[in-house]
């Protein structure tokens, strides 16, 4: 190595082999002669000595390099630069008393310089590594590399990689086995738009990547491998938001010889565990609450709601009847409903803050909002003057008003309004700071809806996904009133997000069968699309069920993060692009020949 330059030879040698990590060093390894490989993550000049921050996974470690005792050192890290990489031999010194930080793992030492070589020179990065500043995201992903070194992105992988390890041992105590299933495969219908992938030998036909392993895993069930788990890849093309991929990756299992009851407490010990293991964060409840749908729609307007604060929705439709507020009857008579949500503290909201509120309904879905604002000693409202006295005191007393509380009503169909409040209810649980970030509030929801009839296609659909059976004694209404079935389905949300759903699977051909027809499938359509699962069903099937959990969200709410974008190493942006990797783009000619595909632009985008 030349002292001069500082020039790394063409491969490393093994005295620049490290022998401990960066952050590993104690007191105790005093007077020991080390080699550290790290990166640069500050550098300080003194004026004679020089201090460099050396980074790796594990930690930092502080360098000192002395011009006097190590003259060759200190040449080699004046030109140093942040994100050098360098190797770093020489002795473990306490540091001088009153100069330790207490703030670092390896704070109490220093390690005296030696000999120092750069093994790999850096330009200057677009942004600060060592700094948690704001940074614009597309610049982030472009150089996801970079990103990935900075403290809070590695945490968010470690947190990953001891949470799916931890997913595995649990199971593995439980006689699951770990079984792959295809990623090309057959499209199927479940829900979300498919991502197709042409084929070079058979043209026209598609495989498809698939959207959940849900078939497979019930096929192993008639396999006879009765416990199955995968961390398992799905993919949905689909419109993206902060908890949406393209790609994403769930926990996936499946159990025979269950009921519901069984997985649902197989999952609940699973994520308790997990999260007094994992996370300093506190459960709001042990066991986990369980609302049904219906409860769960009725209270808080959302079939995930954020349990981390209360602020109900109350259900006034009886009293609005009443009063002489034609909106009100409209919707009534319509078949909708007029609900309420009461605010605490926000009644000294000004005319203008409170016109924004109504716009922001209106953002939601709503046509308006009805707002009354309770004072000492009167009640302002947008509606007031078709109120009676009386009418405004039932309100009050139905929404368990007091004087400084402001009360947020809309009329609407249930769906709409439901729609609405749980979304302003989400807005003021956040501006209220009603939400402990340092809570964790688990819910089971259950009793859903097996079906959802869909108008503008004329049949049912499924509200869960196709294969899940009715409730225990549900299976007689198909015949007669379908949408009066109720589903074997669980779903579990964690601070106002669905992380997880499953379901006791249908294991009969017959009940199968009919779900489909009342989706609409033609016999020929089923045969096409389900015959293979449908002949399997055929040769034994045991009563099965499982359950999907999303382990990127789950790991973002441990994280304290606001997107799964922050805890998977190399995501798409919210306009699923990948911007690192400049995917998707164009291909050659020669390959789309290979595939037998044509590609025909929309006429916004051909070329003049």
């Amino acid at each position: 190595m030349s002292a001069a330059t500082g020039a790394a030879p063409a491969t490393a040698t093994p005295r620049w082999r490290r022998t401990n990590t960066c952050g590993s060093l104690r007191d105790t390894d005093a007077n020991r002669t080390v080699v550290l490989n790290g990166w640069v993550h500050r550098r300080r000049d003194h004026g004679g000595l020089i201090f460099i921050d050396l980074r790796d996974r594990y930690g930092l470690t502080q360098v000192v390099c002395n011009p006097e005792t190590s003259p060759q050192a200190h040449q080699v890290v004046a030109d140093a630069r942040p994100e050098y990489v360098l190797a770093v031999e020489g002795t473990v010194a306490l540091r001088p008393e009153g100069t330790e930080n207490p703030n670092l793992d390896t704070g109490a030492i220093e390690v005296l310089a030696s000999a120092v070589e750069v093994l790999s020179a850096a330009q200057t990065p677009p942004f600060y590594l060592h700094e948690e500043g704001s940074v614009d995201e597309s610049l982030r992903l472009r150089y996801r590399y970079l990103d990935l070194r900075r403290p809070r992105m590695r945490d968010n992988l470690v947190l990953r990689h001891r949470i799916v390890k931890h997913m595995r041992d649990f199971l593995d105590a439980r006689n699951f086995l770990d079984i792959e299933t295809p990623i090309v495969t057959a499209a199927t219908p479940e829900g979300a738009r498919d991502y197709l992938v042409p084929s070079r030998l058979y043209p026209g036909q598609f495989y498809a990547l698939p959207q959940s392993p849900q078939q497979f895993k019930q096929l192993l069930m008639v396999s006879g491998l009765d416990r199955y788990y995968q961390i398992a890849r799905c993919f949905r093309d689909e419109d993206q938001r902060a908890d949406r991929q393209p790609e994403f990756t769930q926990l996936d299992l499946e159990i025979s010889f269950v009921q519901r009851e069984d997985v649902m407490g197989l999952i609940e010990a699973l994520y308790i565990e997990l999260c007094e293991r994992h996370s300093e964060m506190r459960l709001l409840s042990n066991p986990f609450r369980r609302l049904t749908y219906a409860e769960a729609l009725e209270r808080y307007g959302s079939d995930r709601p954020d349990l981390r604060f209360e602020l109900p929705l109350t259900d006034i439709s009886e009293l609005a009847g009443a009063t002489e507020v034609q909106v009100f009857r409209t919707v009534l008579a319509n078949g909708g409903v007029v609900k309420a949500l009461r605010v605490p503290g926000c009644g000294d909201y000004t005319r203008r803050r409170l016109d924004e509120l109504v716009d922001l309904a209106k953002q939601f879905g709503a046509k308006g909002l009805v707002w009354l604002v309770v004072g000492e000693q009167d009640v302002r409202a947008s509606i007031r003057r078709y109120l009676r006295d009386g009418e405004v005191a039932a309100l009050l007393e139905a929404t368990e008003a007091v004087p400084g509380d402001l009360i947020l009503a809309v009329a609407d169909q249930p769906a709409v309004a439901n729609e609405v409040l749980a979304r302003l209810r989400d807005e003021f649980g956040a501006r209220l700071g009603l939400a402990d970030p340092n809570v964790l509030a688990f819910c089971w929801i259950v009793d859903f809806p097996l079906l959802e009839w869909e108008a503008d296609a004329g049949h049912w659909t499924f509200s869960h996904n196709p294969f899940c059976s009715p409730r225990p004694g549900e299976a007689q209404w198909l015949d007669t009133d379908p949408g009066r079935a109720v589903s074997n389905q669980y779903d579990l949300v964690l601070n106002g997000h669905e992380i997880g759903g499953g379901s006791i699977r249908i294991h009969q051909r017959a009940l199968q069968e009919r779900v489909f027809e009342l989706m609409g499938y033609s016999a020929e359509q089923i045969e096409r699309q389900f015959g293979h699962m449908l002949t399997a069903f055929e040769y034994g099937v045991p009563p099965h069920g499982g359950i999907a959990m999303g382990i990127d969200r789950f790991i973002a709410v441990l994280a304290g993060e606001d997107s799964i974008r922050e805890v998977i190493a190399f995501p798409k942006n919210q306009a699923a692009a990948d911007l690192l990797m400049q995917a998707p783009g164009p291909v050659s000619q020669g390959q789309l020949d290979e595939v037998h595909i044509a590609v025909r632009l929309p006429p916004d985008e051909q070329q003049p």
